[in-house]
């Protein structure tokens, strides 16, 4: 049986989001059995980042203006340095993200993916961690930042850079079978 068959997951990504942590995700909730939802600022496609240069085109399937967060039981958050700038700065984006925390669901991000979570003020006590590059953000919102693989609180999946994808997937397919998370 397939643990997530009866789930759906956004994936919320905008242009330069780092590849691998956009494509192996969505691999895992697949294999899963998730429906999986690639969510975006504008309809078509986003582009990609693969290290140091441009990536692969991807096809939107929902636009953040467009969705809610009880439409789905988890959220993937994709690191990249482009793309969290650009979605915390998108008040669809943050208000989507919010729901997720307000509704107490699985969200899963990597890299620098939390720099969205800390516009919605969920992050304060939160155990996390992160590319090193955003720990004094997190820190400063009041996250109890740790240098460590893959970390859980409470259904809130982090991990610091496609080193730990599968730990990360993994954990992330773990919390969103669990589904909400009281007390988050």
């Amino acid at each position: 049986m397939q643990k997530l068959s009866n789930k759906k997951v956004a994936v919320l990504v905008t242009d330069g989001f780092e590849q691998s942590e956009f494509e192996k995700p969505i691999e895992a909730l697949k294999a899963a059995g998730a429906q999986v939802d690639v969510v975006s600022l504008r309809s078509g496609q986003v582009k990609g980042w693969k290290h140091t240069d441009w990536g692969d085109a991807f096809s939107v399937d929902k636009t953040v203006d467009s969705v809610t967060s009880e439409q789905y039981d988890g959220l993937v958050l994709p690191g990249g340095v482009m793309n969290p700038d650009k979605l915390r700065m998108n008040q669809d984006a943050v208000t989507f993200v919010k729901g997720f925390c307000d509704e107490q669901k699985p969200i899963a991000a990597i890299c620098h993916g939390p720099w969205t979570l800390i516009e919605t003020g969920y992050v304060k006590g939160k155990k996390m961690t992160s590319y090193p590059s955003i720990k004094t953000d997190l820190v400063n919102a009041g996250a109890e930042w740790a240098d460590e693989e893959v970390i859980v609180d409470n259904g809130l999946v982090t991990s610091r850079n496609p080193d730990d994808l599968p730990a990360f997937c993994s954990k992330m397919v773990e919390e969103i079978a669990e589904g909400s998370h009281a007390g988050r």
